[in-house]
């Protein structure tokens, strides 16, 4: 394998191994702690495994009780190790055979095996620099507990993985459903040997050989080299050997070992969080939300609040002099709401009515309802956190909706320019109706004396004391009706304003409250599924 090839694979494993960690911190909270933590140790071990000997290749035997396998590793191994092997009738602890390259002690060391040879080339073993170190493992099936511990500790840890099978037991459901089975990711670094081919007549090898292909094939290991031996007569034994030999060489077994993890556990990461992306926030659904809100926090009973303040006092200082201080007695809508003042800032509360059942009710099913629509297609667990974000500020939701609307300007001590204009006009018709009235009195009281009475001035016939009198009190009249028709326009233009201000307000506490955490949680699921997606090479 050339430098520049293995300098891209190691960067695209480095990538997928950050992808990795990148969906295990995105799904903290959400997945089972015990899947996480699978992928922890995953991570953990591969820094420790990458930053050993990077020149060794490690290959382990596993196999039954009774399989050869301890036979067929000295078989290929060589004598020296045969010899230093022979005096263990069987494999409690590992044995480690080592060629080549030096810097095994500390990956030994992390491997925890004790036992270590040091032997001769052996039939091209550590040719070309390689370094290899061939472990003998417990039995898998061992009665003894610390040995399968072992066993199940080196599955995790080696980077070739040689599976011994008996003609016996080649089918036993043990190893194809406690090992094979789920390392199926797992075929490029995976070799089965079939041993002790001798116990069979010639005529039945290729057909045990088919059929042991065909279960790893249902296995989800169709594309596994199977090999024939027979540690006993060396049959194959070269063929074993040969293949382990190219394994090192190539100087990939470490690579595609922590690949085929990383896809493993990708893998089951994904079979713990389902497929699915969640719906998101659409437009509609937020505008419903804060609608519904809006609703429930008395919004309207607010606008109406707003026209019936402004009529009121645009009554008040357009309408008739004589009769508009009757209205100084009417209450204003805002001011008992607490929500009349000049600034929105002099006010944090307001005097609305508390939010009963009724009103929590509506909150409560407005929330669900966004909830809902936002987290729709999305996994099981995800579905439910999306959920949860959505429910986690809906206690804060009824206060924080009060002070929302107490901090909303209503333009309630905003002047119209045009009271102004009808209230000198108003002033200046009472001025012309007592003026006549002042005329006519003055007329009287020389004719009550006996005085003499000057003549008064008439304008088609009529007195124009007459006419002052009638003009100011029509005038009056008029100005009053008209005054009220613009006021009740003019109020439902600012109870419009009022409603667009209050409407993005509580908008404002919706997406702070409720919309924001689901959008977290969407983006967090959508961030998950890339980062899953790039750990599985994709």
């Amino acid at each position: 394998m050339s430098r520049h090839s293995d300098a891209r694979e190691s960067s695209q494993l480095d990538r997928r191994l950050e992808a990795l960690n990148d969906a295990r911190e995105l799904a903290e909270g959400v997945l089972p702690d015990e899947s996480l933590a699978d992928v922890f140790q995953l991570l953990e071990r591969a820094s420790s495994r990458r930053s050993l000997s990077a020149d060794h290749t490690v290959v382990g035997f596993f196999g039954a009780t009774g399989s050869g396998k301890s036979s067929l590793f000295n078989a290929v191994s060589g004598a020296e190790i045969a010899t230093a092997a022979a005096r263990r009738p069987t494999t409690s602890e590992p044995l480690a055979g080592v060629w080549g390259a030096g810097g095994s002690e500390p990956l030994l060391d992390w491997l925890e095996v004790r036992s270590r040879h040091h032997a001769a080339p052996v039939d091209g073993f550590a040719d070309e620099g390689t370094g290899l170190i061939l472990l003998d493992l417990p039995d898998f099936d061992s009665t003894r507990a610390a040995n399968r511990e072992i066993v199940q500790r080196m599955v995790g840890l080696v980077d070739v993985l040689v599976w011994v099978l008996d003609p016996q037991k080649y089918a036993d459901a043990a190893v194809h459903n406690e090992f094979l089975t789920p390392l199926a990711a797992h075929g490029a670094v995976t070799l089965v040997v079939l041993n002790q081919v001798d116990r069979l007549p010639e005529r039945d090898v290729q057909p045990v050989l088919q059929s042991l292909k065909g279960i790893l094939a249902r296995d989800g290991l169709g594309t596994v080299q199977v090999l024939g031996a027979s540690a006993l007569l060396g049959t194959g034994v070269d063929g074993v050997r040969s293949a382990i030999r190219n394994v090192a060489v190539q100087r990939q077994a470490l690579s595609q070992r922590l690949a085929a993890d990383v896809t493993r556990a990708s893998r089951r990461l994904r079979e713990a969080s389902g497929d699915g992306e969640a719906a998101g926030v659409r437009p509609a659904a937020r505008f419903r939300l804060a609608d519904e809100l809006a609703t429930a926090a008395n919004v309207p009973l607010v606008v109406e609040a707003v026209a019936r303040s402004y009529s009121l006092e645009s009554s008040r200082r357009t309408g008739w002099p004589v009769t508009r201080w009757l209205l100084r007695f009417r209450p204003d809508p805002l001011r008992r709401l607490n929500l009349r003042r000049s600034s929105p800032s002099e006010l944090s509360r307001t005097s609305l009515p508390p939010a009963g059942a009724p009103e929590r009710a509506r909150t409560d099913a407005a929330v669900r309802e966004f909830a809902d629509n936002a987290s729709a297609g999305a996994p099981g667990p995800w579905r439910a956190v999306i959920r949860g974000a959505a429910r986690e500020g809906r206690e804060q939701l009824p206060d924080a909706l009060d002070q929302a609307i107490a901090g909303t300007d209503l333009m309630a001590a905003r002047k119209s320019w045009w009271w102004a204009l009808f209230n000198v006009v108003q002033w200046l018709a009472l001025l012309m109706v007592l003026g006549g009235l002042g005329w006519l009195g003055v007329l009287a009281a020389l004719g009550y004396f006996q005085m003499p009475v000057p003549e008064v001035p008439r304008v088609e016939g009529w007195p124009v004391p007459t006419l002052m009198i009638a003009g100011g009190v029509v005038l009056g009249v008029f100005l009053a009706v008209t005054g009220r028709f613009i006021g009740a326009a003019a109020a439902r233009a600012r109870a419009t304003k009022a409603r667009k201000r209050l409407r993005t307000a509580v908008g404002g506490v919706a997406d702070e409250l409720v919309v924001k955490p689901v959008e977290a949680e969407v983006n967090r699921l959508r961030s998950f599924n890339a980062a899953l997606k790039r750990a599985g090479g994709k």
